[in-house]
């Protein structure tokens, strides 16, 4: 059996660890075949990637992580320094991904398929605006948000592991906004996969609701909520607890639930930190790199603490508008939904259960499952938390935040128009403005993650007196058919969803004949 080191790992030094034991022995094949996953809450352990990719949440109600954390020297990000953000991608999804169940080559070439169909060469873009603000943008997707970037590579992983298992999947993925249409576009028409997304009717911007409910295929199935996102996941999460449901239909998640996305996003924040703050070989020590990250599910925050926990010199600032449960986590230790989901212009991020903080407990907690267990159980149940003393100092180390309100967005969509010409989205605008507020510390620089087109939020454009020419392919939605089911307050959500997953069970066995619509 040949055993594959990546060469850009190949140097005279061991540079990459996993904590704190040196594999400096051990070829890269056989290190990467250790990486093992466990839930967060202890109750499931050991498993591969295949097997989480394939989970949305696991059957204890956990989420799953890598047991261990690859550590990155600066020797190693130096000679990293000149890769694309493909190449990069790849670099970091093969520290997660056993060769044994990925090889190499075929890991470059689903990760060139993904992002074949972006907009731009590299898929992402670095902007320097006036004031040392640098805007990555990660919208140039088919649906113009980032979620384009890590749905398009899961999809890909899927697609490969059905096809060589001759297998199908159904998914079934609950949205604030973005997640739905590009999960939709990831697998529009894969034979193999049947997608279900419900996302809360009337809390979306028509783009957003239209990239879903135009989406006409066999394999797509779309509910509109009488709900808000966060009450969307209730049900959700009973369905993905259901282990005879799950096995049957092989169901699972296209969320951020699912460690996929979380991997690829980490290549996000290293991107942006070799081209902002490139390591310079030899360098004593490296330059620390300031980001702000527009908050909702957490997800893309969770993948910027485990590149700090990998060795990135990052400072993270997580950034929510009126929702501010994670803002509230960290500035007092009180983890609890405040009422209802307020609706904003930032609607993508309009959640007060942000689910992926469970990740980070679990990572800041020394990875204490049975503790974890015990706190999100609470969470879930009381909808209140205050977390650990020792839990929350251990947060606030690692992340710092803000809050803004709907006028704070419109004001940072105004000023960063004003001072640069470069409109940007009222989730990007969340982050624009905690940088107009909070002074950079000397030495470092700064970076805000663009999360959509600005596009996608026509109406907070205008809103903020500004304005944009609507894209041909998005006026194009509004003169295309529709079709969606609609779930009313008073309908039993979990039934109606279970009754759709068993009807395309039934009909990809039986012929169309056999499915109905409610």
């Amino acid at each position: 059996m040949q055993c594959y080191i990546s060469p850009n790992l190949m140097t005279t030094e061991t540079h990459l660890h996993f904590e704190d034991e040196d594999i400096s022995s051990k070829c890269w094949f056989c290190g990467s075949c250790r990486m093992r996953y466990s839930s967060t809450r202890a109750g499931v352990q050991g498993r591969s990637f295949r097997d989480v990719l394939f989970s949305g949440y696991a059957a204890d109600g956990g989420m799953f992580m890598p047991e261990t954390l690859p550590s990155l020297s600066a020797e190693t990000l130096c000679s990293w320094s000149r890769l694309s953000y493909q190449q990069l991608l790849c670099e970091i999804c093969s520290l997660y991904i056993s060769e044994l169940e990925i090889p190499r080559h075929d890991l470059e070439q689903l990760i060139k398929q993904a992002l074949s169909s972006f907009s731009i060469p590299e898929a992402v873009r670095l902007v320097q605006l006036k004031d040392s603000l640098s805007i990555l943008e990660l919208f140039h997707g088919e649906t113009l948000a980032f979620k384009d970037l890590a749905m398009s590579c899961t999809a890909q992983f899927l697609q490969y592991f059905l096809r060589k298992d001759g297998i199908r999947a159904t998914i079934l993925v609950g949205t604030s906004g973005d997640t739905g249409g590009s999960a939709i576009r990831s697998v529009l028409g894969v034979s193999e996969v049947d997608i279900v997304v419900v996302f809360p009717r009337g809390r979306v911007t028509r783009v957003q609701e239209r990239q879903m409910t135009t989406s006409i295929a066999d394999n797509i199935h779309v509910f509109a909520a009488d709900g808000t996102s966060d009450d969307i996941d209730v049900p959700l999460r009973k369905l993905f607890a259901d282990p005879d449901l799950v096995r049957r239909h092989g169901l699972m998640s296209l969320n951020s639930v699912n460690w996929s996305r979380i991997l690829v996003q980490l290549a996000h924040f290293l991107f942006a930190y070799l081209h902002l703050s490139a390591p310079r070989a030899g360098g004593d020590e490296l330059e620390v790199l300031e980001v702000l990250v527009p908050t909702g599910g957490a997800g893309n925050i969770t993948a910027g603490c485990i590149m700090k926990l990998m060795g990135i010199p990052l400072r993270l600032v997580a950034v929510v508008n009126s929702n501010d449960t994670v803002h509230r986590a960290l500035q007092t230790g009180d983890f609890s939904m405040c009422g209802s989901v307020k609706q904003t212009l930032a609607p993508a991020i309009d959640i007060q259960d942000p689910y992926n903080m469970e990740r980070v407990f679990w990572l800041l907690s020394g990875r204490d499952g049975a503790m974890v267990k015990r706190l999100m159980e609470e969470f879930q149940r009381t909808h209140k938390l205050t977390l650990p003393a020792s839990l929350h100092q251990k947060l606030c180390e690692v992340l710092s935040s803000g809050s803004v309100s709907d006028d704070g967005i419109l004001e940072a969509m105004r000023r960063c128009w004003q001072d640069n010409h470069y409109l940007i989205c009222p989730h990007t605008a969340v982050g624009v403005w905690q940088h107009y507020h909070t002074a950079i510390r000397p030495g470092e620089n700064r970076c805000c993650i663009a999360t959509a087109s600005p596009a996608k939020f026509q109406e907070a454009v205008q809103k903020a007196g500004l304005t944009l020419d609507l894209p041909e392919a998005l006026q194009a939605l509004d003169r295309l058919e529709t079709r969606y089911d609609v779930l009313e307050r008073s309908d039993d959500w979990e039934s109606k969803l279970r009754q759709r997953i068993e009807s395309i069970g039934s009909m990809r066995r039986h012929g169309p004949a056999s499915e109905t619509r409610d």
